[in-house]
């Protein structure tokens, strides 16, 4: 569950670490209070919020399986761990 959570805040945070490090390149500078108003506030969290949603709906739509399958549980075979999967409908 913390991975999950660090995958999104790190997906949320790329917007302002692009932009700061747009600011540094552009400016030298990222100290400056005058390039950190609110509305670019607003927007990086726009933007922020938008890129997890995206990730969030496309990891959703590549991780699904067809409906009507039989769940196998992870289990061991031959000494190694294999992961939980679903089997085809027949």
């Amino acid at each position: 569950m913390v991975r999950f959570f660090a995958f999104d805040g790190v997906l949320f945070l790329l917007p302002f670490a692009v932009y700061a490090l747009w600011l540094l390149v552009t400016r030298r500078s990222i100290s400056n209070v005058s390039d950190w108003t609110l509305q670019t506030i607003g927007y990086l969290a726009l933007a922020g919020a938008a890129l997890v949603i995206i990730v969030l709906v496309i990891f959703v739509q590549r991780e699904t399986d067809r409906p009507g399958g039989t769940y196998v549980p992870a289990h061991l075979e031959h000494g190694t761990i294999v992961p939980g999967h679903f089997d085809p409908a027949s």
